[in-house]
């Protein structure tokens, strides 16, 4: 078991989509975090059956979000509801977005300041439903004039299947 040979904690889950994926790594005690991707798992309902899953484990839990707005909102409402929730993985100005040109997750929404790191964090959200509004005019338009993201291939330049 690597986790019992090293004192770096193991992370892991952002390719596990339930919480039976993420059973058999709880009951082996192979992980010291779960990152499960609330966009890919089932949403709240789900991701918050895994937290509470691993908090009985004394698991932590690191939502994945590289994604958008609205599952990032979803995940800062867990988060705020979830007593081992550890960090939020927030993909406000990461390396990938960037392709996209000038997009990033502040575009999308009205009120941009609700992603504001001030010393390291970023505030609960604290408007109706998610907690943020959706700009619904800017989403329409980048729909309408951004060119279309082409997904990254899973081999490398050896034929090896890896990660984009």
């Amino acid at each position: 078991q690597l986790s019992q040979l090293t004192t770096i904690p193991i992370a892991l889950g952002e390719r596990l989509y339930s919480r039976w994926d993420v059973k058999r790594f709880l009951h082996d005690t192979s992980v010291d975090m779960l990152q499960p991707d609330i966009s890919h798992c089932g949403g709240i309902s789900e991701i918050r059956r895994i937290a509470s899953m691993a908090e009985a484990y004394d698991v932590a839990l690191a939502p994945h979000c590289p994604l958008g707005p609205i599952a990032l909102a979803a995940c800062m409402q867990v988060a705020m509801c979830t007593p081992n929730f550890t960090i939020q993985e927030m993909g406000l100005t990461i390396h990938y977005n960037t392709e996209a040109g000038a997009y990033d997750i502040k575009n999308y929404i009205k009120d941009q300041s609700v992603w504001d790191v001030k010393e390291g964090y970023v505030e609960g959200l604290k408007g109706v439903g998610l907690g943020i509004e959706v700009d619904e005019e800017e989403v329409r338009h980048v729909a309408r004039t951004a060119n279309a993201w082409a997904p990254k291939g899973f081999v490398g330049p050896d034929g090896s299947i890896r990660e984009w």
